[in-house]
């Protein structure tokens, strides 16, 4: 069942991300909102790892990704106040948040190995679905050369991050 609504879940990110590709690139502000809003997902889902789980592997991971999507977006927040740019809600920002908040439910009613399994299964599959939309959508539809340099970053720091939690999903199977 959590691998069904897991996977519905990247399924509606995705095409979200797809739609918007198919329509028209999405803008500038747009990319910033939709890079600020997935980094913001994955503080607050190392934040409940960092509550719920006591597998110290699992516990060092929740803390990595805290602190490099927390630096990451403190880095594109600064960016856009530089630029003077306000970043604009749409709606992959919004899908991405509200099918977020049902993994964090699913995710809150587990516990114990169960928790950890779960948590860095959701995290490879967020990191993949992430880094595709990065690579495919957002980097190349960018036009400011800051933020396309920050995106190309944020991609290169979250394919460690997807590999990370990789390895440790074959740790703790």
């Amino acid at each position: 069942m959590f691998k069904r609504i897991l996977g519905a879940t990247l399924m509606a990110a995705s095409l979200d991300t797809a739609s918007i590709a198919a329509d028209a690139k999405p803008t500038d502000p747009q990319i910033a909102h939709i890079a600020y809003t997935a980094g913001q997902i994955d503080v607050t889902a190392a934040e409940q790892a960092l509550k719920k789980s006591k597998n110290a592997e699992v516990i060092a991971f929740a803390k990595t990704m805290e602190r490099d999507h927390k630096a990451v977006n403190d880095q594109a927040l600064a960016l856009v106040k530089k630029l003077k740019v306000t970043p604009e809600d749409n709606p992959v920002s919004q899908s991405l948040s509200t099918q977020a908040n049902k993994e964090l439910k699913t995710l809150e009613t587990l516990n114990g190995a169960a928790f950890d399994k779960a948590y860095v299964e959701n995290e490879i599959a967020y990191h993949k679905s992430v880094n595709d939309a990065l690579a495919n959508t957002l980097i190349p539809s960018a036009q400011n050369k800051e933020l396309k340099s920050l995106l190309e970053t944020g991609l290169t720091l979250f394919k460690e991050h997807q590999m990370h939690a990789e390895h440790l999903a074959s740790m703790i199977k």
